[in-house]
């Protein structure tokens, strides 16, 4: 079984994690046997999902760049997984480098990672903290140090969402965040969907699912109509909750089947 030095004990090598996944996806190094394993059996079933990773990237950095151009100049990432090329504190401080960031993760390789990545820089850090319980993390001492909520801040919640369960409330903790932020604060959300799956395309879903019930988080495929009820109590920036490819494109991106957008505290 595969071991390194950065790799917390606490991991289990021998259940793929869905952070470790993504980043196989992206074409990172922070993966094991049996994520690879995991995910080319997605990609067996669903072979642009490399280009789906891409692509939730590059909604990841178009809204920052928004929210950026909107005055935000911190930012909280949930879910954030394990670092790779364009992180948001990249985006962030290229822009302005007084911008502040905290990565939220619940698995310790993307933590264990991201705070080698982040020693020398002092306006960033990544705590462990599972985003299903918003006060574990709006509380927790690095949160508080590095980001002032008596500012805007972004919130992000890129390609997480569905993988939380209906069990674990989403609209109960996303309501949680909102309250916290202050007003002129957002919340940015990216999630998938088989609405626009072609209806040959549907069992090919299922499979992908039943292999996600293996992971440490099963997958959650909601409808648009759903992903948008988590924008309650927060005005669309345009053009509102849209598949992936139609917020705001600057390039061509992938097909994905998703639905996005960026809703701000009044």
């Amino acid at each position: 079984m595969e071991q390194a030095s950065w790799v917390p004990s606490s991991v289990d090598l021998d259940r793929p994690s869905v952070a470790r996944m993504y980043d196989y996806y992206l074409g990172g190094s922070h993966n094991f046997a049996v994520d690879r394993e995991a995910a080319k059996n997605v990609e067996r079933i669903y072979p642009g999902m490399a280009g789906a990773a891409r692509a939730n990237r590059s909604f990841l950095r178009r809204a920052v760049r928004y929210l950026l151009s909107q005055g935000v100049d911190q930012f909280l990432d949930l879910g954030s997984g394990i670092p790779t090329v364009g992180n948001v504190h990249e985006i962030a401080q290229a822009a302005n480098p007084a911008a502040r960031v905290v990565y939220a993760d619940v698995e310790p390789v993307a933590v264990a990672h991201s705070t080698a990545l982040l020693a020398d820089n002092p306006l960033a850090v990544a705590i462990q903290a599972d985003m299903r319980d918003p006060d574990s993390v709006l509380d927790h001492e690095e949160v508080r140090r590095t980001l002032d909520f008596d500012r805007p801040i972004g919130v992000l919640m890129v390609a997480v969402l569905h993988f939380v369960s209906d069990a674990d409330e989403p609209h109960k903790a996303i309501a949680r965040y909102r309250e916290a932020l202050p007003s002129g604060g957002y919340i940015a959300i990216s999630h998938g969907s088989a609405d626009n799956v072609p209806r040959d395309g549907l069992d090919d879903s299922e499979k992908v699912k039943a292999i996600y019930q293996r992971t440490d988080s099963p997958l959650v495929l909601r409808s648009g109509e759903e992903i948008a009820s988590f924008f309650t109590g927060l005005e669309l920036a345009e053009p509102g909750v849209v598949p992936l490819p139609e917020w705001r494109p600057d390039s061509d991106d992938a097909f994905i089947s998703a639905f996005v957008g960026v809703g701000r505290k009044p």
